[in-house]
């Protein structure tokens, strides 16, 4: 089995914390017969020598940006010197012949303000993607062709993802390999980094707001209680009264804490949920339906094609849970 090889393209200025996530989260998994999965290596849109980041200390990169043409995955970390690019969504002549080296095809991901390399290039044309939110609005004036959300930690475009700021790449990178080889090893991989195998809500709750009085209510209890009782019916009163709240405060709360609705939570949980059964049980599509609270085996085949672009017999089909192997 040839692994998938993912190519991180450092450029200087690079962030050393950005840089490492792809080669952290797709360095650790390995099927059943303990080989990787993925193959991580690092280039430069110059050749191989040592490249400037924004700490003290420079890193040896070995590949010149030929390496690119190698890629099944392009990852596009943040930098904080991309000249022309970020000033004025432009492409430097030395970046765009780099660029030029990825192949008809190769998935492109971006961490932070990567983002705007995949912009600059022309690769999210009329797309929806995301950044760190102290950027999105900067973003949306420079390239007004990308429908820009401020609100989630990533995006998933098909061939074309990107992530908001700093961790949020964790996500992004868990993401993928959750898309790849399933709930299973994209779990294991996050209790290997100590991290949240998904996070919920997007990047609203970590705008800075003035700090609330502190004998506010919040809506964690009402989390904690619907995600003991997925497989119920549940409406909103029934979260808000958890919380002693009407149903207004409690939604508005749960937006400002998760950065979506309850509604739309739900539904990810649920989806969550159903992905798991499928990978991990033997339960028929009706049972897991049930269990994760779609009621309908119907009703869930509509959300997984809209939240995973497959049905519920071919996502079990696809994911059935492996081993990932230390």
């Amino acid at each position: 089995m040839k692994p998938h090889r993912v190519v991180v393209l450092a450029m200087d200025g690079v962030l050393p914390f950005e840089l490492g996530i792809p080669h952290r989260i797709f360095g650790r998994p390995r099927d059943a017969q303990g080989r990787h999965l993925y193959e991580v290596v690092t280039g430069s849109i110059r050749p191989p020598g040592p490249v400037r980041t924004d700490a003290d200390f420079a890193v040896q990169v070995e590949h010149g940006p030929e390496v690119l043409a190698t890629a099944d995955t392009v990852i596009v970390p943040a930098s904080y010197e991309m000249g022309p690019v970020f000033e004025q969504g432009v492409l430097t002549g030395e970046l765009a012949a780099a660029l030029a080296h990825i192949r008809p095809g190769t998935r492109l991901a971006s961490i932070c303000t990567g983002v705007y390399v995949l912009a600059a290039g022309g690769y999210l044309d009329g797309r929806p993607a995301t950044t760190h939110w102290a950027d999105s609005d900067r973003l949306q004036r420079l390239f007004p062709q990308i429908r820009v959300d401020p609100d989630v930690l990533f995006i998933d475009d098909g061939d074309v993802l990107t992530s908001a700021g700093v961790a949020a790449g964790i996500d992004l990178c868990l993401h993928m390999v959750r898309r790849d080889h399933g709930t299973a090893i994209a779990n294991e991989v996050a209790r290997r980094t100590v991290v949240p195998p998904h996070r919920d809500g997007g990047q609203a709750q970590y705008i800075h707001r003035p700090v609330p009085d502190p004998q506010q209510s919040t809506t964690t209890s009402a989390r904690a209680w619907a995600l003991g009782r997925l497989h119920e019916p549940i409406q909103l009163r029934d979260m808000a009264e958890q919380e002693a709240m009407s149903v207004r405060t409690f939604t508005r709360r749960f937006r400002e804490e998760v950065g979506v609705s309850p509604g739309q939570w739900l539904t990810q949980q649920r989806v969550e949920r159903a992905r798991h059964l499928l990978e991990s049980t033997d339960l028929s599509v009706d049972q897991v339906a049930h269990d994760a609270g779609f009621g309908t085996a119907q009703s869930m085949r509509q959300h997984l094609q809209t939240a995973l672009g497959v049905t519920p017999t071919a996502y079990r089909r696809t994911f059935r849970a492996g081993v990932l192997r230390s």
